[in-house]
């Protein structure tokens, strides 16, 4: 799945409108900055949350298109709206319709592929601009756009090979880390996915930038272990471990005793990694897994990420 950007930029020599959720207030489907394209021909590329709503910024979409004029949107999400098929969020939404969206290709191309922090935003007059810092003025949205949090695997083995791609899709840069070619090649990861293969010493000297999230899932418990050794000491942003709590316990003495790292640092351990989904099989637990770290990644750079 490319990022919204991407599609923003490839979408530009046909004639859509972009949507986005400026704002809400109480409950809704989605939240402040969520974005869909839509097409003239009637396709949609995105979400602002489906049902009624989306129904409804559709229509107005394609008349914006129709029009040429760019407009604002405010809705409440309450029976007492006459929705069709009784939408009771009980909240509000607010955004902005840009059917000119296409003109601004130069930022979607900008903004698929940044390497650091880039703020844009939607001026009173609908305009679509880069926020330069201390910007001052009014602006009807603002956003700031960072790159795919890094997201580094020990391990190439069936839970890696679950994980992989769908934080891929789900807008992280991954990273395989292995001594077994066998598994950690391109045949087996998807093309997006980086791998790094070679002896364990050797790996493990690589060092994350700041901000990234490390996962180790390796064949067992003593390559886990080996990768811990190294990466409980990397500032990581999240690290999580495979495992049971009686395996997290051991590590925990054995780590402690034999001083390999201190017990505040093991306190940032997520293990067992993943949310309690109650998950069954490889792809279950990548599930869990992925929620785990979308929680974070929310938490730390919460609606501004993209």
């Amino acid at each position: 799945m490319a990022r919204f950007y991407e599609q923003l930029a490839a979408a530009a020599n046909q004639p859509f409108a972009l949507a986005l959720i400026a704002g809400t207030k109480g409950s809704s489907p989605q939240r402040a900055g969520a974005k869909a394209i839509f097409f003239g021909d009637g396709k949609i590329s995105g979400t602002l949350g489906g049902g009624c709503l989306e129904a409804e910024v559709h229509a107005r979409a394609l008349t914006a298109l129709k029009t040429g004029e760019p407009a604002e949107f405010e809705m409440v999400l309450d029976h007492d709206f006459g929705w069709d098929d009784g939408l009771i969020c009980g909240g509000s939404v607010n955004g902005v319709i840009l059917p000119h969206a296409a003109q601004s290709k130069n930022l979607w191309r900008e903004l698929a592929s940044v390497t650091a922090p880039v703020r844009w935003g939607v001026k009173n007059d609908f305009s679509i601009a880069r926020l330069a810092d201390g910007d001052a003025g009014e602006w009807l949205y603002q956003e700031t756009v960072s790159p795919p949090v890094e997201l580094w695997i020990a391990g190439s083995g069936h839970i890696a090979q679950a994980v992989a791609p769908l934080a891929l899709q789900l807008d992280f840069a991954v990273t395989v880390f292995d001594d077994r070619p066998e598994l950690a090649n391109h045949g087996v990861f998807p093309s997006a996915a980086k791998l790094q293969v070679g002896a364990w010493h050797e790996l493990l000297k690589f060092r994350p930038q700041a901000n990234a999230f490390g996962l180790i899932v390796t064949r067992g418990h003593q390559h886990d272990a080996l990768s811990l050794s190294e990466w409980i000491h990397f500032p990581f942003a999240f690290l999580g471990l495979i495992g049971s709590r009686r395996k997290a316990r051991i590590i925990r003495e054995q780590f402690l005793r034999q001083k390999l790292a201190t017990m505040e640092e093991f306190d940032r351990i997520a293990c067992p990694v993943g949310l309690d989904i109650a998950a069954i099989g490889t792809h279950e637990i990548a599930v869990s897994i992925l929620a785990q770290l979308i929680r974070k990644r929310a938490g730390l750079f919460g609606a501004k990420r993209k």
